[in-house]
């Protein structure tokens, strides 16, 4: 996630409170949703942000969303920023594919890349029991799926193709080898091989571009199951797009960010052609890359970002970007990356922030459709901070950091103020007398 340390803007506080006060809607249970369902409309590409990846609900909101459109409105699949290996195994067991395990609780808690919370939590398992329940009766082509959009498995997915060309093309397992053993000497952590990439530039990018030439040229022969032809593709995209992630990570800049922003979209698309003609899909990821990056100073900065991509490439009307955020509460993070997970408090919001603007308009939750904000020059015209919390937290320096200045309306189509959160419930933290949470299943 990107650092802004951005001074705050001079602003026109009374005229935004009024806005909001005058045009938000009040967000008291599910039914107040309907006018979000209402901007939606016809759209084929809804998707819903989270200020952090460890607010509970965020998860329980979005899981109703989803929940909704896949019900009333035919969405297709669900696509998250999470791993493809981990996520195509939820995507087989929600399908009723996944002979082995019996439960979403076993699948998700094989999800063990740091931050495992991100998709290991009772929240996930609620949905994915929901739909493992949606899917079952329905034909293949009917049923809902879960996939992952993200580019950092690089090991993981080398080890899928492999485990996949072991049964179905012995010769292409050769180049896939080839590729593996390329990566050994590194181990499994992509910061070594970055480093390691100063000194000698390619070092094994020819082996992972190889490996994917041969598995596209081959694909139409591999006479199996075709999702898992699809999988066997995407692993290697994964492959070459993390190796050059991982080289661009030393170079610093927007570069590293945008190679994963764009890998993100292409697979996107890529589950779009998968699905037919008319396939809808709703994406889970950061507010920082579901939000317009155009309306933030990720563009002065040379970054894009996947709500920004979705808008440019597909019809503005077929595309609903829905942020979140809230004021104060508790969340789940770790004070570097690798460290433990912890429940943290979240302070209350920075003065002049969206989210002290939206508590001072009224403690309550709120819906914005951006639309009715539309000719107020305070809001369009003004980058307000707006508060973005990753996996790596500290709340002591929340007033430095941890804002990134936005015009909201132009960010999103729709937000979600929730005034007060708490931290999502980890599948992994296994205190004395661990209790399903109460809000299993899923609840607002």
């Amino acid at each position: 996630m990107p650092s802004h340390f951005t001074k705050q803007a001079i602003i026109n506080e009374p005229e935004i409170i009024s806005a909001i006060k005058q045009w938000a809607y009040p967000l008291k249970s599910k039914a107040d949703l309907q006018p979000l369902f209402e901007r939606i409309g016809d759209a084929n590409i809804v998707m819903l942000g989270e200020a952090s990846h460890g607010t509970h609900e965020y998860y329980t909101w979005r899981a109703h969303i989803t929940q909704k459109l896949v019900e009333e409105k035919g969405f297709n699949f669900i696509a998250v920023e999470g791993d493809w290996p981990d996520c195509y195994r939820l995507n087989r067991f929600v399908k009723g594919y996944d002979i082995e395990n019996k439960s979403a609780f076993k699948v998700l808690h094989a999800f063990d890349r740091w931050p495992t919370w991100m998709w290991a939590n009772w929240e996930i398992v609620a949905l994915a029991d929901w739909l493992q329940k949606h899917n079952t009766g329905l034909p293949a082509n009917s049923k809902v799926g879960f996939y992952g959009l993200d580019v950092y498995s690089l090991w993981e997915s080398m080890e899928s193709i492999m485990q996949y060309l072991k049964k179905t093309d012995p010769a292409a397992l050769i180049v896939a080898e080839k590729a593996f053993h390329c990566f050994e000497p590194y181990g499994q952590e992509g910061i070594s091989y970055a480093e390691a990439s100063q000194f000698v530039p390619v070092l094994c990018q020819r082996e992972v571009v190889e490996l994917l030439k041969v598995i596209q040229k081959k694909m139409p022969t591999y006479n199996t199951d075709h999702e898992n032809v699809l999988s066997a593709e995407q692993n290697a995209l994964v492959t070459v797009n993390a190796e050059k992630y991982y080289r661009a990570m030393v170079e610093g800049g927007p570069h590293s960010w945008n190679v994963r922003d764009r890998h993100m979209a292409e697979t996107l698309d890529r589950l779009l052609k998968f699905h037919g003609e008319n396939a809808k899909v709703i994406v889970w990821e950061h507010n920082t890359h579901i939000g317009d990056a155009r309306a933030t100073d990720m563009a002065g900065e040379g970054m894009y970002n996947i709500g920004e991509l979705a808008r440019t490439q597909h019809h503005d009307d077929k595309v609903v970007l829905v942020g979140f955020g809230s004021y104060k509460g508790t969340v789940m993070a770790g004070r570097k990356w690798g460290a433990p997970m912890q429940l943290m408090q979240l302070p209350e919001a920075r003065k002049a922030s969206w989210e002290y603007l939206l508590h001072t308009a009224g403690p309550e939750n709120k819906l914005l459709i951006m639309d009715d904000f539309a000719g107020n020059d305070a809001l369009m015209e003004t980058h307000v901070g707006h508060r973005a919390v990753g996996v790596v937290y500290n709340p002591e320096y929340e007033q430095y950091g941890n804002y990134v200045p936005s015009i909201l309306p132009l960010r999103y189509d729709a937000f979600i103020y929730l005034d007060e959160t708490k931290g999502l419930h980890p599948l992994h933290i296994q205190p004395h007398g661990q209790q399903i949470p109460e809000t299993y299943p899923f609840g607002v």
